[in-house]
């Protein structure tokens, strides 16, 4: 049995695959944002790479050796496609309240406290969790190419 992949593995998969992505540190966490050119201050961030455990968000227990989480917003009908109705926005400090263990590795599933904005999460993905995240990867970046772009054109009609 192959081991997880770490989290550098996932970086590094994202900034070989996707063009314009630039990689910053940010809110203790790796963001991956489509940013062709550092046009814009922060870029549009489409994968985040988190390795502890934050003041607010605890829920995915973090902070277990070698435990990380990767996360992305895809569009509203695919997740509720794959998990239902998009839950409400959870109370500072608390979780959504959607039927998962927040904590369980190498799964697919809403995060903990983003879901409300259609961000999904895998907590240190196997490969073939990996493999099977690509084609949502895929959607992610497509969105944020599409929010930049209206980001971009917007300023220059300022």
């Amino acid at each position: 049995m192959k081991p997880p992949l770490k989290a550098t593995d996932v970086v590094a998969h994202v900034i070989a695959n996707y063009k314009g992505v630039v990689r910053q540190r940010a809110f203790g966490e790796t963001s991956l944002s489509y940013n062709p050119a550092n046009q814009l201050p922060n870029g549009i961030y489409f994968v985040t790479v988190k390795e502890n455990d934050g003041e607010n968000d605890r829920a995915s227990n973090l902070d277990r050796d070698g435990v990380y989480r990767v996360t992305l917003p895809i569009s509203e009908r695919s997740f509720s496609s794959r998990f239902g109705r998009k839950p409400d926005r959870p109370v500072a400090g608390e979780t959504v309240d959607m039927p998962y263990d927040f904590s369980a590795l190498d799964t697919i599933m809403p995060h903990p406290t983003y879901a409300w904005m259609n961000y999904i999460c895998v907590l240190t993905p196997g490969r073939k969790t990996f493999l099977d995240l690509h084609p949502l990867m895929e959607e992610a970046y497509q969105m944020a190419i599409k929010k930049f772009e209206e980001r971009v054109k917007s300023r220059s009609n300022q």
